[in-house]
């Protein structure tokens, strides 16, 4: 079944998600999760409450208790689930694909992940037999529950003195416009803020540049300090310097990690900080210099997420965008993220620094390619194959070598990396060398030996 990915349930609505499939998935959750007293959260996306409707209907079928939190954002419903002590709970959302789109994110009890081979190959095969499990002699109950109060005092207790700081924030026609105004109560700018899934100013991806320049000219016509965007859940937020610049999302993570260890430490939590094998070789280097053991782990947030909690971890972050936090159950949340950001950028403020001057030891340590996609590559394993050869003939043997997720070959002063799309035929290529000459060669040649040239 097309829908059912790595991570989620997610595909275009109508055909490879439908309400149907809504209803068969909501019918087998109670079992595989073990629960009978589960939350539900929906996006803005034209098609959310009839998933949700499906869904719910799934649910109360086989037995469960739903608690039904509206439209909000999917850290909300992660928050929630832990501490509301939910046996289980869906967000129903595309994140940030486009309108067309939709998707189920399903967590276990205390907002665990809960991927395809977590629980979700199972909820396949059920359907795919045409074996769901039976109905319920009694049906479960629905439950209506506003949060939103709740979510944003919490958020507020995290923040810092904000006096002074000019900012503006794009919550991307998202869930974020759900909270934003409360939260952000000081923004110069305020963008995108009411709701609406078709997404009319902008798509709901900050990594394509495009959706990035309404907040980028807001920033530099009236000077602003920093600019945040979130996506279409507000599970990921990007942000830009006081120039407009773009700022590689991994390059927060050393500015978060002591950020929280001066603010909020917890007695006996390690100084594990989690970040993906995408990672820039500069922001490992700072955690290290800083007193941190950054841990490399496979891309997407179960891996993040499953690693920060089993080392009791401090924080953690990826290249696409998801920060994730001790303080919020180990999950990912871009609210936080952002309160937390704006906080860091005021308290430089007011020693008389930019924010890109306080990341400048961070991004300018190496010239960095950023992810670079090679398409119509059909056999990838032999890609990867090809292209690791290719490297190693033009710079030499690495010194070390990670293979757990595509491979990562890393030199004194380089590093290097090749993963295959697990949907579609594409490679994914980034490095870091000392010169910005010696990257452009690196990637021309990793290039061409994807494509077998």
């Amino acid at each position: 079944m097309t829908a059912f990915k790595a991570y989620d349930i997610r595909g275009i609505y109508g055909t490879e998600l439908t309400d149907t499939l809504a209803y068969q998935v909501g019918r087998c959750l109670p079992k595989m999760l073990g629960a009978t007293e589960i939350l539900v959260g929906y996006d803005a996306r034209t098609s959310s409450i009839t998933l949700r409707d499906a869904l719910i209907r799934g649910l109360t079928e086989a037995g469960a208790n739903v608690t039904d939190m509206g439209l909000a954002t999917t850290p909300m419903v992660y928050f929630f689930t832990a501490e509301k002590g939910f046996g289980g709970s869906v967000m129903i959302t595309a994140s940030h694909n486009p309108p067309e789109y939709n998707g189920l994110k399903v967590s276990k009890a205390g907002a665990r992940p809960c991927g395809y081979h977590l629980g979700l190959r199972d909820v396949e095969s059920w359907i795919e037999a045409d074996a769901l499990p039976p109905v319920a002699t009694t049906p479960g109950t629905v439950t209506a529950a506003d949060y939103r109060a709740e979510y944003v005092a919490w958020l507020r207790s995290f923040a810092g003195d904000l006096t002074g700081l000019n900012y503006a924030v794009d919550c991307s026609d998202g869930a974020a416009g759900v909270i934003a105004a409360e939260l952000f109560t000081g923004a110069d700018a305020l963008m995108n803020a009411t709701p609406d899934g078709t997404f009319p100013h902008h798509g709901p991806n900050p990594l394509e540049p495009e959706n990035c320049a309404q907040l980028i000219s807001a920033v530099r016509e009236r000077e602003l300090d920093v600019g945040i965007i979130f996506d279409g859940d507000a599970d990921r937020v990007m942000c830009v310097d006081e120039t407009g610049t773009f700022v590689p999302p991994d390059a927060l993570i050393p500015l978060f990690a002591a950020w929280l260890r001066e603010h909020f430490p917890v007695e006996g939590m390690a100084p594990v900080v989690v970040h993906d094998i995408r990672t820039s070789r500069g922001v490992m280097e700072v955690l290290h210099e800083t007193g941190f053991d950054p841990l490399m782990v496979r891309v997407g947030a179960a891996f993040a997420k499953t690693a920060l909690r089993e080392k009791n971890g401090l924080c953690g972050g990826e290249v696409a965008g998801h920060y994730y936090f001790r303080h919020f159950h180990w999950c990912d949340s871009g609210e936080l993220a952002a309160i937390f950001l704006l906080a860091i950028v005021a308290e430089a403020k007011r020693q008389n620094k930019t924010f890109s001057q306080i990341l400048a030891p961070i991004t300018t340590r190496y010239a960095r390619s950023g992810e670079v996609n090679v398409h119509d590559i059909a056999d990838r394993a032999s890609a990867v194959a090809r292209v690791e050869a290719a490297v190693t003939q033009l710079i030499g043997p690495p010194q070390n070598r990670a293979d757990f997720d595509g491979v990562r070959l890393d030199w004194a002063d380089a590093w290097f990396g090749v993963r295959a799309s697990n949907t579609e035929p594409i490679l994914r290529l980034a490095g870091e060398t000392r010169s910005q000459a010696t990257l452009d060669t690196l990637i021309a040649t990793s290039k061409a030996a994807a494509m077998g040239n």
